[in-house]
């Protein structure tokens, strides 16, 4: 451990490291699990009617190859930046925060459309495992920042 960190500081980077990796897994696992019930069959034809009705909103539409390697590459690079948050680097506590948040609502959407849709919605099966591993990181990311500050 680096000694410019205390006992507690080094416990929670490694809190908040555990929590990126499982994190980072539990994306991994959504990803296959959208791409194995064809995700992008339901989101595309979304994109374009909503497109329809607000023509100003950004959003993109995908093929398979260009979305799966995105993700693919994106939860790569989660993986590398573990070492980082085992280290508890105050940067990777600002990012974990909001990219949390971001999946803890990718997970809800899922569950809510396939309440609304009365059917199972691609990559529901794998969204409850998605919004428990995002708030665990959410919760630890907090944490650590928190202490960071009463220690500074």
């Amino acid at each position: 451990m680096n000694a410019l960190y205390t006992r507690s500081e080094g416990r929670s980077g490694v809190h908040l490291g555990r929590a990126w990796l499982a994190f980072t897994v539990a994306l991994a696992i959504h990803v296959a699990d959208e791409a194995a019930t064809d995700f992008l069959s339901v989101y595309n034809p979304t994109v374009r009617a909503i497109r329809e009705r607000l023509p100003w909103l950004p959003l993109p539409t995908f093929s398979f190859s260009e979305w799966i390697t995105g993700l693919a590459i994106l939860v790569a690079v989660l993986f590398v930046l573990a070492p980082v948050a085992y280290r508890g680097a105050r940067w990777i506590t600002i990012i974990a925060i909001p990219f949390s948040g971001v999946m803890i609502g990718n997970g809800l959407l899922h569950i809510g459309g396939s309440i609304t849709m009365h059917r199972w919605m691609p990559g529901v099966f794998s969204s409850l495992i998605l919004i428990v591993a995002s708030v665990t990181l959410l919760v630890c990311a907090l944490r650590l920042l928190r202490r960071k500050q009463e220690e500074a």
